[in-house]
């Protein structure tokens, strides 16, 4: 269902009450026409980025919600210019779920991390690792949480990815945009970052092996063009502006 175009027709308009739960829908939800050719168990489809309450609602699915409890589904559905990622859906959504447990399939992900450099042996090497869901070498990176600026998620997924503190590089990041499994549309920050930390300790749980490599080395290893590009773009910043 993700990224298909739906309509919704609203039974419970925003500020509208659910007796039955003892709540107010703050975002307008209802049924969606023709839904269960899809999916049987859809319950219905809240509708995001809309203030006011509407009568029917013609959108794109940017997120599809399973209970644990039952087999039920629900549906996150947005005008086609709106990007909102997991943390903003399950807050736009809470007032509807006290205390269930769901998982949350989201049609847009947004991730930052660093490209980290240290200087070993007088030689600067770039710090890159394999994760455990893939087999190939990257950068340590991760999924944005709520509030979070994009600086705060690169420091915070470095360290935690690798028990390593960074010094974010001033002016200077890449964006990288992909689609991962033909229908989430992925989008990831990366900045240069420096550290004075000597000791890599990696998070067992999400990541298989670690390195450093100078340049050459590095840019040999990393398979996907997207990194060598932000490799390349980001060792470039660092000579001309005389920073290694």
């Amino acid at each position: 269902m993700l990224g298909k175009y739906v309509r919704v027709r609203v039974t419970r308009p925003v500020h509208s009450r659910n007796e039955q739960y003892g709540y107010e829908y703050e975002l307008n939800f209802g049924t969606v026409e023709g839904g269960r050719q899809f999916d049987k168990n859809i319950k219905g489809a809240y509708v995001m980025g809309v203030a006011g309450p509407v009568r029917n609602f013609d959108g794109r699915v940017i997120a599809v919600i399973r209970y644990e409890d039952d087999d039920n589904t629900c549906l996150v559905v947005a005008p086609k210019s709106t990007r909102y990622i997991d943390s903003q859906i399950e807050e736009a959504i809470a007032f509807a779920h006290h205390g269930r447990s769901y998982n949350i399939e989201c049609l847009y992900e947004r991730s930052c991390g660093a490209v980290v450099y240290r200087k070993i042996n007088d030689e600067v090497r770039y710090l890159l690792i394999k994760n455990k869901r893939s087999a190939h070498w990257g950068f340590p990176k991760g999924h944005m949480e709520k509030n979070e600026t994009p600086e705060e998620t690169a420091k915070r997924e470095v360290l935690e990815e690798t028990g390593i503190h960074i010094e974010i590089i001033p002016d200077f990041s890449l964006k990288s945009e992909y689609v991962i499994q033909g229908k989430v549309e992925k989008s990831v920050t990366i900045f240069m970052a420096r550290t004075d930390d000597v000791q890599t300790i990696i998070q067992k749980e999400e990541i298989d092996d670690y390195i450093w490599l100078n340049y050459e080395k590095a840019i040999e290893l990393l398979k996907f063009e997207n990194d060598r590009s932000i490799l390349k773009n980001g060792n470039k910043y660092l000579i001309e502006n005389k920073i290694i």
